[in-house]
């Protein structure tokens, strides 16, 4: 199969298809021994010798993560309106990796990042029915109607969410303190649940992806998943079919 250049360093965990364009552009990149200058010139990468550098990749070590994103950090790797991004915390990591998913700017808690885009589209596809669960505190109170039509799913202005799991922590004050689990990822999705059903989400804060959980990873601290961790997604691979 033949595909971008670009498009087939970034698939082998190398970098992002932007820097990799840069790599290609600057003259980095030659393919069976020729340099090539165009990021979207094709090439057939299952047989083609590709060398950055004067290195020969085989792909990158698959890396996976875990980071407890704060709140006030957006999910990208640069804002125009210079506000920090989660690439902030990543020092330690040493190599390039990418988010599974985003958190928005007010939400914090659990966030994959890996360099195996492959992994990445297994865990976002809404196919997979990957469960996420969110520590949610709503103002004004819930009642007991109103968790339960988040349970039987609601109806947003993308169409119907899929049913949820729902418990409810208890009220404190004006608010309602409960976690949800859902098998989506929509844009903003539990903030608009909750606004279907007379809410406003006053704090948020996803605690954990499949098995794995945020526990007490420290707010802005990045760890290596585990290899159970790992494993447990391809279990739950294989059973949804």
């Amino acid at each position: 199969m033949r595909r971008e250049l670009a498009r087939v360093l970034s698939k082998a965990g190398l970098c992002s298809r932007r820097v990799a364009a840069e790599w290609i552009r600057a003259g980095r990149v030659r393919v069976d021994g020729v340099c090539v200058r165009h990021p979207d010139a094709r090439v057939a990468s299952e047989r083609a010798v590709i060398a950055v550098d004067g290195r020969r990749i085989s792909g990158a070590e698959r890396s996976y993560w875990a980071l407890h994103k704060p709140r006030g950090f957006v999910t990208t790797r640069r804002d125009p309106s210079g506000r920090p991004t989660v690439y902030d915390l990543l020092c330690g990591v040493g190599e390039w990796v990418v988010p599974v998913g985003r958190l928005d700017l007010e939400t914090s808690g659990l966030l994959l990042l890996t360099n195996d885009t492959q992994f990445a589209e297994r865990v976002t596809n809404p196919k997979s029915h990957v469960p996420k669960t969110y520590r949610v505190t709503a103002k004004p109170r819930l009642d007991a109607g109103a968790l339960e039509r988040l349970r039987g799913g609601v109806t947003l202005s993308d169409g119907p969410t899929r049913p949820a799991i729902v418990k409810k922590l208890g009220d404190r004050g004006p608010c309602t303190a409960f976690e949800i689990t859902i098998t989506e990822g929509r844009n903003r999705q539990v903030r608009r649940m909750v606004g279907e059903v007379g809410g406003r989400v006053e704090k948020l804060a996803r605690i954990s992806i499949g098995a794995v959980e945020l526990g007490d990873l420290a707010s802005g601290a990045v760890r290596r998943l585990a290899e159970a961790e790992m494993r447990s997604f391809a279990r739950e691979r294989s059973a949804k079919g």
